[in-house]
């Protein structure tokens, strides 16, 4: 399942303190507020993703769930019973957060400490047409999965973990050192809070194995330099059953020969001849979207100047609509002329400083008598 993070849509870090995501909210709420767009349907969508983003990372107990365990900490209701697939109920992700033990069995003693897999990052490049249209694709990665002989628990088949006795299955023990009582991870289990009697000899009780996996990709039309994209669940898979951490895909955009990108935005530059802008006329400048676009040149144009084409820019990410295209006029100089383009320039050149234009006329009158000295 491929979903965007919500610091992406926060436009933030993770390392974010609250005054910056609550900042960041406010700047993205103004920009894309319903009453300042009003009939815009991307502007009403984008609107929706970042407030759910702010309502979950405002809450530190909710923030700290997402960090953990990413959108799955809040499907099938986040909570009151229902149970998710891979991580459990809401209750119990954050009894496994702010639990005293981190976890112990129910009803006294405490449940095993479950500790989730790492989170692990994959650099993908795509082309900017890749970025424009989408992409669905595979990537093959080496990372640690749950072990198929005992499923993940660390055990030989036909066994199972017991209980430690030494902390009994809190995974940790206190120690007084003068006024003060010291938590340590306990130094039999190691802070699992079971001690595996029989361990799994594929796995040597550690749960999980080295495998090359091939996953699936949705790269979706309008992303950027830098954009992450989050598989939840397919990180480094935890010890002895624990929650998978997640695979961030990080995309980096290749460079494009002609267009150049600034957010939905893409700029490129179209050299002219002189003739064409001084005359005006008409160039087809081909888009990402496929299609040839018709952009007219007004007559006088000079070389610098931008012409806008709305529409044919970068797509809106989780959105709808595109950018505009920005073409920068460059007027080229022709090198080598016919003899019949000489003579033509000659006689055009002798209308601007003769009679015909009075103008040039004392222009190059005063400059001669600044060349004299006078």
């Amino acid at each position: 399942m491929t979903e965007i993070d919500y610091y992406e849509l926060l436009e933030c870090e993770r390392t974010a303190d609250a005054a910056t995501i609550k900042s960041s909210y406010r700047k993205l709420a103004m920009k894309y507020h319903p009453d300042k767009n009003a009939g815009c349907k991307d502007s009403e969508a984008k609107f929706k993703a970042v407030s759910e983003a702010y309502d979950c990372l405002k809450d530190p107990q909710k923030r700290a769930a997402y960090d953990r365990f990413g959108h799955a900490a809040f499907r099938n209701g986040g909570g009151g019973g229902q149970q998710s697939q891979d991580f459990g109920g809401f209750s119990d992700i954050f009894e496994s957060v702010f639990g005293e033990f981190m976890g112990g069995q129910r009803g006294g003693g405490g449940r095993q400490q479950t500790r989730r897999g790492a989170d692990l990052r994959y650099d993908m490049e795509i082309t900017l047409e890749e970025a424009f249209h989408g992409k669905e694709t595979e990537i093959t990665v080496d990372i640690s999965a749950p072990c198929d002989t005992c499923h993940g628990t660390g055990s030989k088949p036909g066994t199972h973990a017991h209980t430690c006795q030494h902390c009994h299955g809190h995974g940790k023990v206190r120690a007084q050192q003068g006024f003060f009582v010291v938590e340590r991870a306990c130094p039999l289990c190691h802070g699992s809070g079971q001690v595996i009697t029989d361990p799994c000899g594929d796995c040597r009780g550690e749960g999980r194995v080295e495998k090359t996996r091939t996953l699936a990709v949705s790269v979706p039309p309008g992303v950027d330099e830098g954009t992450r994209v989050r598989l939840t669940g397919e990180g480094e898979a935890g010890a002895r059953g624990a929650p998978a951490g997640d695979l961030y895909i990080f995309l980096h955009v290749k460079r494009h020969a002609l267009f150049e990108r600034e957010g939905t935005t893409l700029f490129a530059r179209a050299p002219i001849s002189f003739t064409t802008a001084a005359l005006g006329g008409t160039m087809s400048i081909p888009g990402l979207d496929g299609k040839r676009h018709e952009v007219k040149i007004p007559a006088g144009i000079q070389s610098g100047k931008q012409l806008r084409q709305r529409g044919a820019g970068m797509p809106v990410l989780q959105g709808r609509g595109h950018g505009d295209l920005v073409i920068q006029i460059d007027v080229e100089t022709p090198t080598k002329l016919s003899t019949r383009q000489r003579a033509l320039l000659e006689e055009f050149r002798e209308t601007e400083t003769g009679e015909e234009c009075p103008q040039s006329q004392g222009f190059f009158s005063r400059l001669k008598n600044v060349i004299a000295g006078e």
